[in-house]
């Protein structure tokens, strides 16, 4: 009923506008909505929407496919499709390669498939203990020394110097003499424990620094088995290096080069033994292309005995691992061929 009153008033003259606020009835209870009602039907005229002007048909699979997606319909894929067509292909960076991957460029296989093996012999419980012949050819310590990385050298002078600080220049030869002195003692008590067996050992290390190498391997000693080389001389006969084997015998029933390592602090993981998984994969080629072994090996294991007595830690390493260091391996002795 209102807005018909409106619309009479408006139809009149269009100077009559001001009469919309002398009505008691709009005045009193929709002054507001009155104004805005009137001026808006009276100021404006309906329009066409343009949106029916397009033609439907030619654009509705568009309208599908936008309409048809609740999501996003963007997936990775999509978006390197994308970019690709925007950008084009993105340059493929090549991260620096490291010492682990490289190729050496004399290649040798870590073992050797021309290697006879002879049967098993009558004495073939007695351990090997060829001499370590004097040549002119470098040892594999020698090796590992002279191709050690910047930040290996870095670390190994701070701690020296660490060291002489705190004994002594005489002092921290006197310490380093003992280590030498303590990790012989261990090795001819080990060798003791495999030749005489345990009681002659024990007896060799009580009351002794050793004996608490010996309580720390023992846990070890009870899984190896038919060992075949001890303190034994190897050498490469076709890179012509050389070195002192610690053992070679069965651990868990898998043949192993085995190297005896002493140490004062804790190493629990494989790396924590910086060099010595390349001196074992370095032994295990030795003996594979030596003549004087009539066996191969596939497989090493370290061995961390700690002084305190504490449970010695056994890193295994699987002929995969092997490969991967003896790779390493050639990698340092082909850069130690280099430097001399």
């Amino acid at each position: 009923l209102v807005r018909m009153q409106f619309l009479q008033i408006l139809s009149r003259k269009p100077g009559s506008l001001e009469m919309l606020f002398q009505i008691p009835f709009c005045q009193k209870h929709f002054p507001f909505t009155c104004l805005s009602t009137s001026s808006c039907v009276y100021s404006k005229k309906k329009k066409g929407n343009s949106y029916e002007e397009v033609d439907q048909e030619k654009y509705k699979n568009l309208v599908h496919s936008v309409t048809s997606y609740k999501t996003s319909a963007q997936t990775p894929e999509t978006i390197l499709e994308e970019d690709n067509l925007l950008y084009g292909p993105p340059a493929k960076h090549r991260p620096p390669v490291k010492a682990g991957t490289k190729t050496p460029k004399n290649w040798v296989p870590l073992m050797n498939p021309s290697k006879r093996i002879l049967p098993v012999s009558s004495d073939s419980n007695v351990p090997m203990k060829i001499g370590l012949q004097r040549t002119k050819m470098p040892s594999v310590t020698r090796i590992l020394q002279e191709t050690l990385s910047p930040q290996q050298v870095f670390y190994l002078e701070r701690w020296k110097k660490k060291m002489i600080e705190e004994l002594g220049k005489e002092g921290f030869e006197e310490y380093t003499k003992n280590l030498f002195l303590q990790g012989e003692r261990f090795h001819s008590a080990l060798e003791s424990i495999f030749l005489s067996g345990e009681k002659a050992a024990k007896e060799q290390g009580e009351d002794d620094v050793v004996a608490g190498y010996l309580s720390s391997v023992e846990h070890v000693l009870e899984d190896i088995s038919e060992v075949k080389a001890l303190e034994s001389g190897v050498h490469h006969e076709t890179l012509q290096y050389l070195g002192l084997v610690d053992c070679v015998a069965k651990y868990r029933g898998r043949l192993c080069v085995i190297d005896w390592k002493t140490s004062e602090k804790p190493k629990p993981f494989l790396q924590n033994t910086y060099d010595n998984p390349l001196q074992v994969a370095a032994y295990i080629g030795a003996i594979n292309h030596d003549a004087n072994y009539d066996f191969q090996v596939r497989c090493g294991l370290v061995v961390v005995a700690y002084k305190n007595g504490s449970p010695a830690h056994p890193h295994f390493m699987d002929p995969d691992l092997c490969s991967q260091y003896w790779n390493k391996w050639l990698l340092r002795l082909e850069e130690y061929m280099d430097k001399n």
